[in-house]
This record gives C-alpha cells, structure tokens and sequence, in this order.
C-alpha cells in the first residue's frame, strides 16, 4: 500500500538471480573522426528491490550504458540479459514481457511527453496498447490510480491535464506514473531528477524510495549527483564511470564513507556540504592535476585518469590499464571494486589491521537526513 492506493502488484519474493545483467558491455560509435568507444567493457548487476547509482561527468556514458540495457541501442560487445536471458536471444513473446518490465524514465520532462496528449491518454496508451484495460470507464480508473500512486492528488485535476498545464515536478511525475502502469520490475531513471527545484527533487526522491520499498521495484539511477546517490542509494550500490568505464564499485556507504579511486574523491569533493568541517575535508582530497577531459577519440595510455589523478605515478599509471579488482576481502568490505594501480598496490601492501576502517566513524558516511542529503 502506498498512502490509501492499493499497489498494481503484490511485492515479489526476493531472488537470487539478478533482474539486469551487464556482461562486458561495449558501445562503439563511427564518427568522422574515428571509432569512439563510449562504453568500453562493463559489469553491473541490478538485484531485485534494489538501487544501483551509475554516477559520472557528463559525457562518461552513463546514458549510453542505459539505453543498452533498456533494449534501445543494440550493444556492439558484450550481452544484456533479464533474469538471466540475454535479450537478443528472447522469443517474440518474451521481448514483449521484456519491454513491460523495464522501463526508462527520461531526463527532461518538458520533451518526454507529447505536448498534444491529455495526461489521461498518456497514460492509457500503454495500457490498452497491451490489453490491461478493456473499457474507457476501466482505463480511466486505472490512470486515477496512477496518479495517486505518484501523489498528483485529485487525480481528476490532472487527467484531463496537457503537458504545458503543469510544472516540471507534475510533469515527471507524470513520467514516472506511465512507467508504472505495465507494472515494471525494473525503471532506468536517466538524470530523472536534474532538471527539478531542490524541494520537488527531494519530494520525487522521496516518492520513487516508496516505490522501491513498497512495489519491490528494481533501479538502475543515473546521475552525476553523489549527493542524489547517497540519498536515494543508501541501502543499494554505486558505480562510478569515468570515460565509459567503471573506476569503483561498491555499497553506497563504503564508496562515500571511503571512497578508494582518486576521481571518486574528487566527485565527492565537489558535493555542497554545509559542515565546514566536511566541507575541508572533501576538498583538501580534490587537488585534480588537470580540469580538462581527455578525448573518447584520443585516450591516454595506461589508465585514463592519469592526466588529471593527483595519486599519478610515472612508469606506473600511464604504461598499463588497470583492471577492476577486489579493493578487500574482509566481510565488511565484500563486493568493494576499484580500478586503480596505486590503490592496488597500497592495499597489498597494507597489513589487515590497517583495513578495518568503521564507516561510523567516517565523516559523512552516516544515512543522509532529507534536509541536508540535497
């Protein structure tokens, strides 16, 4: 239940098998300057009732990664499965279950709806498009329902709403209220919240975490925000991408807490913090070499943060790429990843002991409240 509305679905049991996988996932574009690998070989999963954050700049092909795993872009290597089928093996039948199972919430509210449809006939589309509904008078109970489930309350002020009539906060609500009507078991939320005030960003967040607890629905979130990853995230898992690869992965309380690679601390440093003491401490760790880009079209040698990481060995950093490995083995740090040489090298280096680190005791590791986490 989700305020007095009955929820589409009843909460699904918890299993094993992952609702998306990403295995090597590879995206080339042919440009007239060359090949351009905007994804370059990456592993995520994304576990039922579960939130993983895929976070980066802008241009790291965060995007990129979930329109392939939305089935919108065919990948050039690498596989995309759902609940463990890759979706270029599945029959008509199960494409057609695929499709109703995942899907995207876009970035930009004002073009994501068509300017000419009542919110009404946004929402039934889909709906009688795949036989959920079999009447007007059905249809229009159904999108009644929708709309409270997102909180745009009396849904009778809205249905008969065109998109230049609301805000940019209903409009993506909205959004969200047409991805669940074929009861979703996954949303791909590309930069869902950017575009929104701070207080509709929050409402929405808020929203979409009583989605997640109560439907059991999966999330792949992207955004450049860690500060809208540790809020929404706090119970799931981040991946940072840097240059269409992912540099850390981990529980969003270890890749904040303590984050390992030198670009997520320069992310993290980067995050408004309104303690002064925070606020030191997160840009004492930026010290960036260099503020400028490398090119997808004229890498770097080695790993492809050297020209900007203030941890920059020479003969280390620029001769080899470093893979993404096991950062610890510990139980408290299971499922921690960083792609990173010198990371590598200080964690063999270092004594067990050493790596006992309590995520209590580090600052701003604690659950974000809802007033300050945005």
């Amino acid at each position: 239940m989700i305020g007095s509305q009955a929820s589409p679905k009843e909460k699904r049991p918890m299993s094993e098998t992952p609702l998306l996988k990403l295995s090597g996932l590879e995206q080339v574009f042919d440009t007239k300057k060359g090949p351009v690998a905007a994804v370059g070989g990456v592993d995520l999963e994304v576990k039922p009732g579960k939130v993983l954050c895929l976070v980066g700049e802008s241009g790291c092909g965060k995007t990129t990664t979930a329109r392939a795993a939305a089935g919108l872009t065919r990948p050039t290597a690498g596989a995309v499965e759902f609940r463990g089928k890759d979706i270029t093996q599945m029959s008509a039948k199960e494409r057609t279950a695929y499709r109703r199972s995942v899907q995207y919430i876009h970035q930009d509210p004002y073009a994501a709806l068509n300017p000419t449809r009542t919110v009404y006939s946004t929402l039934s589309a889909g709906l009688k498009r795949h036989g959920i509904v079999k009447s007007r008078t059905e249809a229009r109970a159904k999108a009644a329902e929708l709309l409270q489930l997102v909180e745009l309350t009396p849904p009778e002020s809205y249905l008969d709403s065109y998109p230049h009539q609301l805000s940019g906060g209903q409009r993506q609500r909205v959004n969200v209220a047409r991805s669940l009507a074929m009861n979703p078991d996954l949303l791909i939320c590309d930069e869902s919240t950017s575009m929104l005030d701070v207080s509709i960003r929050v409402s929405l967040l808020n929203t979409l975490g009583r989605l997640r607890d109560e439907l059991d629905v999966g999330f792949l979130f992207i955004t450049h925000d860690l500060a809208v990853a540790k809020y929404f995230a706090w119970d799931g898992e981040i991946a940072v991408m840097y240059l269409g690869k992912v540099v850390e992965h981990g529980p969003t309380p270890e890749v904040i807490g303590n984050p390992q690679h030198p670009y997520t601390k320069a992310l993290i440093g980067a995050v408004c913090e309104p303690d002064p003491d925070l606020a030191k401490a997160n840009r004492s760790a930026v010290g960036l070499r260099s503020a400028e880009i490398p090119s997808l079209t004229a890498l770097p040698s080695g790993c492809a943060f050297h020209p900007r990481c203030p941890a920059f060995e020479p003969g280390v950093c620029d001769t080899s790429e470093p893979s993404l490995r096991l950062a610890d083995t510990s139980p408290e740090r299971k499922g921690r990843k960083v792609s990173c040489h010198i990371v590598a090298r200080d964690i063999a280096r270092a004594a067990p002991s050493d790596r006992t680190l309590t995520f209590d005791a580090v600052p701003g590791s604690r659950r974000p409240e809802p007033e300050s986490a945005i």
